[in-house]
């Protein structure tokens, strides 16, 4: 039988995290044994959370939070590459049914866009947020605040969504949402492009990392995320780096996501992203249990119709292949939804 683009693309988007039931997840991911605590609310007990803050706010001075290394003083109204002040700007904030099925649970994902961006990809889905800046200013209280909000409407985590440039805003909302009860895991929603210095910063304060892996071919980095030719070679180190501190996904009682390294890789089409590469690069590096999503959902958008090479989405073919480069590395935790999605379109193909 014939599968054609839109019937794929409807399949793939009505596997959404709500609609896989949890049990298939469970199997895959680590089940807390004793009680859960944030890393920020324990790095608190010891005295040792607003030194962070300290640390990471002076670094504003001179500004290297990312790979790009800019170097202008934020705190003095500069801007460098990321075209951000020291005061944050935020797009949106609201519960997220489309994440990954153990970051929504029931009441969803706590999600918190800011505006700009340190990488700024030719296919952004978001550009009018990452490369225009859409937003609003707020002050980090307002930030706090909304981090409290969403835990009293009962998301299960506090998703921060483009955190790299304003991490220390973050670390200083999160201070200031602790001492009023925030609990709930802070999620670390990024592009991958990290400094190893500034994830160092962040050790025992995120619970969750979501880093993506977007390509494996510093040209391809180079041409599609401006200029940025050490991304793959950067994110390698970061992904390490995170497992280091999180280790494996590790969910409650509920299958909800407490603590881990979660990461996403964007198929693209005529193997852009090589997942080839990527795949094989997690099965030696890191654990082969370690959780990946392997997402079909690329479209094209914003300035991707002037690269003929990605101006066209994935073809089913295109997604059934990267989840099989998956499987044959070996990697045992994939995303749920992408693997009813392969499992679909193979009966259909059998069929």
């Amino acid at each position: 039988m014939k599968i054609t683009r839109r019937s794929f693309l409807k399949k793939t988007l009505c596997l959404g995290g709500a609609l896989v039931h949890p049990g298939r997840f469970l199997k895959a991911a680590q089940k807390a044994t004793h009680q859960w605590t944030a890393g920020y609310a324990k790095l608190e007990a010891r005295g040792q959370l607003a030194p962070r803050i300290g640390q990471a706010r002076a670094i504003f001075e001179e500004c290297r939070l990312c790979p790009r290394e800019c170097g202008v003083n934020r705190l003095a109204g500069q801007k460098g590459f990321c075209r951000a002040s020291s005061r944050l700007r935020m797009y949106s904030a609201h519960p997220h049914f489309g994440e990954e099925v153990s970051l929504v649970g029931k009441n969803g994902s706590g999600t918190i866009f800011f505006s700009n961006c340190n990488l700024r990809c030719v296919f952004c889905q978001n550009w009018p947020i990452s490369h225009e800046g859409r937003g609003r200013a707020i002050g980090d209280d307002d930030l706090a605040d909304l981090m409290l909000y969403m835990q009293g409407i009962g998301c299960h985590n506090i998703n921060l969504v483009t955190p790299t440039h304003v991490m220390p805003n973050i670390l200083n909302a999160t201070g200031i949402a602790h001492r009023k009860g925030l609990r709930i895991p802070l999620v670390y929603n990024t592009s991958g492009y990290e400094r190893l210095e500034i994830l160092k910063l962040l050790d025992g304060i995120v619970d969750i990392y979501l880093p993506d892996m977007k390509y494996m071919d510093s040209d391809k980095a180079a041409k599609y995320s401006a200029g940025a030719s050490d991304y793959p070679e950067v994110t390698k180190e970061a992904l390490a780096e995170m497992n280091r501190q999180v280790g494996e996904l590790l969910v409650d009682e509920k299958g909800i996501a407490i603590r881990g390294l979660m990461i996403r890789h964007l198929v693209m089409p005529n193997r852009v992203a090589g997942t080839d590469k990527f795949t094989k690069w997690v099965a030696e590096h890191l654990p082969k249990s370690t959780y990946v999503n392997i997402m079909p959902q690329y479209r094209v958008e914003y300035k991707a119709f002037d690269y003929p090479e990605i101006g066209r989405g994935i073809t089913v073919q295109e997604f059934l292949e990267a989840i099989d480069w998956a499987e044959q590395y070996g990697l045992t935790n994939l995303d749920p939804r992408s693997v009813a999605v392969r499992d679909f379109y193979r009966q259909r193909q059998s069929g």
